[in-house]
């Protein structure tokens, strides 16, 4: 079972629509133009886009059964404390530096973005602390100390 916001569970709606009614009608004419290539055993644009196709339904089956599945978070929580959907402003103690995390669900989880699961280690410290909370986690990297600035959701 996937864990969302109705953010994420909207883009995963988004990518779907796209993947059946653009994608898969793009392949399918990427198919019949490589047939038009002659002998389909040596056709090496035929294998591409029949390997293409092949990708695109398994992402179809593998978002529909996503959103089949999904349990959706309420991102309106106790007014002032972080939850899922929240924003979380912090300024990170070590590096001396303001960021802002966004606590999303394990599948929309960008930590490049600094959209972070509520499962991985700065989601799980974040769930639950208030403005002024200083918070200790454990990172891959090392011990982390985050002074909670604002949160919002």
């Amino acid at each position: 079972m996937a864990v969302l916001t109705k953010e994420g569970l909207q883009k995963l709606q988004e990518e779907l629509d796209d993947l059946q009614v653009n994608q898969r009608a793009e392949v399918v004419r990427e198919i019949e133009v490589a047939k038009g290539f002659g002998d389909l055993s040596e056709n090496a644009e035929y294998s591409a886009a029949r390997e293409k196709q092949s990708r695109i339904e398994g992402r179809i089956l593998e978002l529909q059964e996503m959103i089949e599945h999904a349990e959706i978070i309420e991102t309106t929580g106790e007014e002032g404390v972080a939850n899922v959907g929240s924003t979380v402003k912090v300024f990170d103690m070590e590096y001396e530096e303001e960021d802002e995390y966004k606590i999303v669900g394990a599948t929309e989880a960008d930590p490049a973005k600094l959209f972070v699961s509520s499962e991985s280690p700065i989601g799980a410290a974040l769930i639950g602390s208030r403005e002024g909370d200083v918070v200790e986690v454990e990172t891959p990297g090392g011990m982390v100390k985050l002074r909670v600035i604002s949160i919002t959701h």
